[in-house]
């Protein structure tokens, strides 16, 4: 009782009416900075003392700005990703030109014994929720031992084929939690298919023929991740266009060597279902098999 009866004396309550009259000026100041006012602090070793102090650091908290939280950096710059792979596809389905059409049907063993020369890849730039996936795929087969049929003086054909592969897209993160990303994506797909065919001996000319068309796909992709350095990504997509229809599906498993180096294998299914009555072609084609291949990440 002896310690209250000391603060509420009226010696006491001057510096306490002091410092409550620097805390309102303060005050004023925060909403009118054009104000002035004497900041010079009561004599040191008093109570006004104290509180002016615990006044004057609660007036500089309120008016400076709160500091942006910088343990998660918003990162708002271009990514870039450069993944080749390899694809060991089969194939089977059915094909055509000039009104005569074939079954087919190739092992992945059947492909690289013939394949000449191929370039697969994707290249993907990312930034924030953005992301535009390219792919892109070129091979080129022949064979030098085709049997002819009905062919007179022929005694073997050679024949070579091309394709050429690109897919661009652009995607949209919609879900973004760290055990789940899922992007919806909408692109074209791009077909160019020419074949060659030599007769030997040279008893006429070959022919060559080609088909080029183009089909709107749309579809998605999903990654989890299953630890720190592995994940699963699926993803596909489907559509039409001069084609009846055009779709594909994957599944990856994808391992991080290092922070710029990912490795990835999995499975790749591409249906396509070509016909061009003009010009009587027909590309029926199931193409699928295992990938390889590995992401190289620049920023």
């Amino acid at each position: 009782m002896a310690l209250i009866r000391k603060f509420t004396s009226t010696k006491a309550l001057a510096p306490i009416a002091i410092s409550l009259i620097m805390l309102a000026t303060h005050a004023c100041q925060a909403q009118a900075p054009s104000l002035v006012q004497n900041t010079d602090p009561p004599a040191s070793g008093s109570l006004g003392t104290t509180l002016y102090a615990a006044a004057h650091a609660a007036s500089a908290l309120g008016t400076q700005p709160a500091s942006a939280d910088t343990s998660t950096p918003v990162d708002n710059q271009w990514h870039i990703g450069f993944a080749p792979y390899l694809w060991f596809a089969g194939m089977h389905g059915y094909v055509g030109a000039f009104g005569f059409n074939a079954g087919v049907k190739a092992s992945p063993g059947d492909l690289l014994s013939h394949a000449d020369i191929g370039l697969m890849g994707t290249v993907e730039a990312s930034k924030e929720r953005w992301v535009i996936p390219v792919d892109f795929m070129w091979l080129a087969l022949s064979d030098d031992k085709g049997l002819p049929e009905n062919e007179p003086g022929v005694e073997s054909i050679t024949f070579r084929a091309g394709q050429f592969i690109l897919t661009p897209k652009v995607g949209y993160k919609v879900i973004d939690k760290p055990k789940l990303k899922a992007y919806g994506t909408a692109g074209v797909r791009y077909w160019h298919l020419g074949e060659r065919f030599h007769f030997n001996p040279i008893l006429y000319d070959g022919f060559t023929t080609s088909q080029n068309w183009v089909d709107y796909v749309g579809g998605g992709r999903i990654e989890m991740p299953l630890s720190p350095k592995a994940s699963i990504t699926v993803l596909g997509d489907a559509g039409k266009g001069e084609a009846l229809q055009d779709y594909q599906i994957a599944g990856l498993l994808n391992y991080k060597i290092k922070k710029n180096l990912t490795l990835f294998g999995g499975w790749r299914y591409l249906d396509v279902d070509y016909r061009n009555n003009n010009r009587f072609f027909l590309y029926n084609m199931t193409v699928s098999g295992v990938g390889l291949g590995a992401v190289f990440s620049f920023k």
